[in-house]
């Protein structure tokens, strides 16, 4: 256990290597509080001890600065790419690399660089437990995301994604990389895939890069009705609750559990479909027609519109079944908090 001691040389010869072993320490967990624990927030750290007075009075403020990087808070921009658009963009890929490598990014959020550095024994191949449906949990390791970041294991949401691991993961070794290029090649790929779609970022119509769907899979969960705390665990963030992590692994806070939101979100979709459906169909058959050929258009109109009908019924019963299968499933909560 590494604790923060006086330095053995006087505050006034400390170097640069000297501060930056303390922030590296710190960052990785080295140095602990009073309970023998990692700081949970370095935020406080920083604040009390590498921002204290006695850096200031050695004169030594300006370098601690420069290597820990203390940023200036301001209000971030807002970027971000609609899940219309990336499907604009991903509909301009050929390839089952390229392809894979869009709905990563938009499936887990995961930066860039990240994504890159992923080998196959990262992903394994699993079953939603409570869908049935097929997922690939994909391994984040300490090694391969930032600092900042948490290490995690996330289940992907979108059926698109299995079908491209599959197809990629299928020719691979263990050990193998995913993507045989870098950031440079990467970087061309999402400029190009922009240009040929047309798709820019909301909502100042900007170039998109990368990082917009990260913060547009954040906006779309949102939409879809994710709690801000649950596509903060899904991002890497720390929740901003203390009392929230030790909820984490619990099924309140599965990882699985929001899922079940996008099936919502799809049934009452087809909902509004199948009334639209229907207006359609009795508008059809109030309107006379006025010539033989009107009657003949007409007749197949409404033959279109019969199955229409009859296939968004299919669609909206075997989701609302589905959807009710996993809502059986899951725990009810006490008092309105979490039971661990």
């Amino acid at each position: 256990m590494t604790e923060f001691r006086e330095p053995t040389k006087p505050w006034t010869e400390l170097t640069r290597e000297d501060i930056k072993r303390v922030y590296d320490d710190l960052e990785d967990g080295r140095i602990r509080n009073r309970s023998g624990q990692p700081y949970l927030s370095t935020v406080h750290y920083y604040n009390k001890v590498l921002k204290s007075k006695p850096f200031q009075l050695a004169g030594k403020m300006q370098l601690a600065r420069e290597i820990i990087q203390f940023p200036k808070r301001s209000r971030p921009t807002v970027r971000y790419v609609t899940d219309e658009s990336f499907r604009a963009l991903v509909s301009v890929l050929t390839k089952p690399h390229h392809l894979l490598l869009f709905w990563l990014a938009w499936d887990i959020g995961e930066n860039i660089d990240a994504l890159l550095q992923l080998q196959k024994k990262d992903f394994k191949r699993a079953t939603d437990p409570h869908t049935k449906e097929p997922e690939y949990l994909v391994n984040l390791p300490q090694a391969k995301i930032k600092r900042s970041r948490q290490t995690r294991t996330e289940p992907t949401l979108y059926p698109e994604t299995v079908r491209y691991c599959d197809t990629v993961l299928s020719g691979l070794a263990d050990d193998d990389h995913l993507f045989a290029f870098g950031y440079r090649q990467a970087l061309k790929l999402i400029h190009n895939a922009g240009r040929h779609s047309g798709v820019k970022c909301m909502p100042n119509s900007e170039r998109v890069r990368w990082r917009d769907l990260r913060s547009g899979m954040a906006c779309h969960l949102l939409s879809m009705g994710w709690q801000p705390h649950e596509v903060n665990l899904r991002l890497g963030h720390t929740p901003n609750s203390d009392r929230l992590n030790s909820y984490v692994n619990y099924l309140a806070i599965d990882r699985h559990r929001p899922k079940n939101k996008l099936y919502e979100s799809k049934l009452q979709a087809l909902q509004e479909e199948l009334s639209e459906t229907k207006e359609r169909e009795r508008l059809s058959r109030g309107r006379p027609p006025r010539d033989a050929g009107e009657n003949q258009a007409t007749a197949e109109e409404n033959q279109a519109l019969k199955a229409e009908l009859a296939q968004t019924k299919a669609r909206v019963e075997g989701l609302a079944e589905m959807v009710r299968a996993v809502l059986a499933k899951l725990p009810a909560p006490e008092n309105g908090f979490l039971v661990g």
